[in-house]
């Protein structure tokens, strides 16, 4: 938290010393109005429910002693097993550190901690980690909501520790012996493991750099706690669907600190909005020149690699082997979050003129209202623990898909991925939906009744889930299209069981009463999949969708891996959302 006696006082000395690898912008320090300013973000923020109480501060620390001692003992039964020494099952040992937001330290009340556990070279990932250390675990009254994700770019394990949500990976180092005072930022940690191992010790070293290269660690704090937020309420953070998270985000609020250094916060989330408004593309965000090339590991370089060279929005770590840390960013939400930077840069110039109150700036991004066609995943499971591993995997999986219609329309069809899911609670099985917002490329020339065929985009992605090592044959994923229209509000069969409310928006269409007017193809049964869709672009841009009944690859009934596509029309957005919110989403 920003503290309060130091924005009072007088602006600080202009710096002489140079951040990052130009010269900065501005050496301006704040005038009254901008410390006045900087107070009242702050206090917006605390109401906000930003900060944690001392109490969860507490537990925090205490999860993350009993975390560390049960890695410690971990790696000292497989000492032991593995034969070796009493005197090297004694010295047996393993760290824990944090990084992310935690070690950042800008995490807020029920967020994740981001731990790295590092052991002895005879410990391996695939084995110990995945598979001993996770039954461990597993066996554990404190531990719930247990899910390994050892396919992810950095395998982890998530869990949640006495209530408080754990992602925890794993490095082995060529050590072994791992001293207590291990120093994570020495290039020797480094020597003689893969990129795996690399990558997940790169959490750990960029936070550390991050907090070194930045003029004002408080400053930095509190401004990126402001631009965290705000993300979440404009709908744009999240990795894993092809936003940014949240190194992303320390590191685009790092470089601003650099161009800005005595700025206080309030200045800071107005200059972040003017700098990546502007902000030409792809060239990239760097707080140091990129470390050559020290230990034959691959560094962001796209005169040398050319897959470098597709990078739509370079945002590159600062410790070695520098990477881009944004390589998730496709064409298309590259599109969203600059419409979302010119939206800050536009109330932070009328917080300025005094126009708008710093609420403003963190009004939530009305994703329904925002398009006229959108594409639903349904993600189905047996039971919770299920539902958990098959949500996390397509859920990791929607960028390619993204990706894939990108491709398969060469860029003409533009996709919104949405961060957040729903969950239909009147569902016997376990359930949650994803939704994607569609539109065609602006400025696009259409020709009258062009189409986009998309089916085989969906029957390729249905395939590429469905490999997923621990998939099981009661898992289903289902796609829907839905399409806003002017006369008719239809909900799919699967999303009709609506639980009764006290009062009904006079506006509201009565699901009931329109029941005879659904669709068929609406309804899924076992006997009949649609899995065949097309969608047309109008003379005017609409995108409408038809749906097309039948089954592909002999698919005679088997719900294992199926995939339906059905049309739905609706009268509002604002009324999806009143459904999906009465189904406790």
């Amino acid at each position: 938290m920003v503290s309060s006696k130091g924005l009072g006082d007088s602006p600080p000395r202009q710096s002489v010393k140079q951040y990052g690898v130009t010269k900065p912008i501005s050496v301006a320090g704040p005038t009254e109005v901008d410390i006045q300013r900087s107070l009242e973000l702050e206090k917006f923020l605390v109401d906000a429910g930003l900060y944690e109480s001392k109490e969860e501060a507490i537990k925090r620390a205490e999860v993350l002693d009993r975390l560390g001692q049960i890695v410690k003992d971990w790696v000292k039964q497989l000492t032991r097993l593995r034969g070796y020494t009493d005197q090297m099952v004694e010295d047996a040992n393993a760290v824990l550190f944090t990084f992310g937001s935690y070690r950042l330290g800008v995490h807020g009340p029920g967020t994740d901690i981001d731990t790295l556990c590092i052991g002895p070279s005879y410990v391996s990932r695939e084995e110990d980690f995945f598979f001993i250390l996770h039954n461990i675990l597993a066996d554990m009254e404190e531990v719930t909501e247990l899910q390994p994700v050892p396919d992810a770019h950095v395998p982890v394990m998530k869990f949640k520790f006495d209530g408080i949500s754990i992602d925890l990976l794993y490095a082995s180092i060529s050590l072994l012996v791992v001293p207590e005072d291990l120093d994570i930022s020495d290039l020797s940690v480094l020597y003689n493991i893969d990129e795996p191992t690399v990558r997940s010790l790169n959490g750990c070293r960029v936070a550390d750099q991050i907090l070194k290269l930045v003029p004002n660690v408080e400053y930095f704090r509190a401004t990126l706690r402001c631009l965290k937020f705000w993300a979440k309420r404009r709908g744009v953070y999240s990795n894993v669907t092809g936003f940014l998270g949240g190194v992303n985000w320390a590191l685009l609020v790092a470089r601003v600190c650099q161009l800005y250094p005595n700025a206080v916060p309030s200045m800071l989330v107005s200059r972040f909005f003017r700098v990546y408004t502007q902000w030409r593309w792809p060239n990239p965000v760097m707080l140091c020149a990129i470390e050559e090339d020290e230990l034959g590991f691959s560094v962001w370089d796209p005169r040398k690699n050319p897959r470098d060279r597709t990078h739509h929005m370079p945002i590159i770590t600062p410790a070695y082997p520098c990477m881009n840390s944004s390589y998730n960013v496709s064409i298309s939400t590259l599109r969203v979050m600059m419409e979302q930077f010119r939206y800050g840069n536009k109330i932070c110039e009328e917080i300025e003129l005094s126009k708008a109150q710093w609420g403003a700036l963190f009004e939530p991004y009305l994703f329904f209202d925002s398009y006229k066609n959108y594409l639903q995943v349904d993600i189905v499971a047996v039971d919770i623990d299920d539902l958990r591993a098959w949500k996390g995997w397509v859920e990791s999986r929607l960028r390619q898909l993204t990706l894939m219609i990108e491709r398969d329309t060469f860029g003409k069809l533009q996709c919104h991925p949405y961060p957040h899911e729903y969950v239909d609670t009147s569902k016997q099985c376990s359930h949650c939906a994803f939704f994607m917002g569609l539109q065609r490329k602006e400025g696009e020339i259409i020709q009258e009744g062009q189409q986009f065929d998309i089916r085989g985009t969906v029957d390729e992605f249905r395939h590429s889930i469905n490999m997923y090592m621990f998939w099981k044959p009661e898992w289903r994923s289902m796609f829907h299209m839905f399409e806003k229209a002017d006369s008719i509000l239809c909900i799919s069969r699967r999303l009709q069981k609506i639980p009764p409310t006290k009062e009904k928006d006079p506006e509201e269409v009565d699901v009931e009463q329109d029941k005879a007017e659904m669709p068929e193809a609406g309804s899924v049964s076992n006997s009949s999949v649609v899995t065949s869709i097309t969608s047309e672009v109008s003379s005017s841009g609409d995108v409408g969708f038809e749906s097309v009944g039948g089954s592909s690859d002999g698919n005679t009934g088997s719900v294992e891996g199926a995939i339906s596509l059905v049309f739905h029309r609706v009268i509002h957005a604002r009324q999806i959302l009143n459904c999906f919110w009465r189904m406790g989403a």
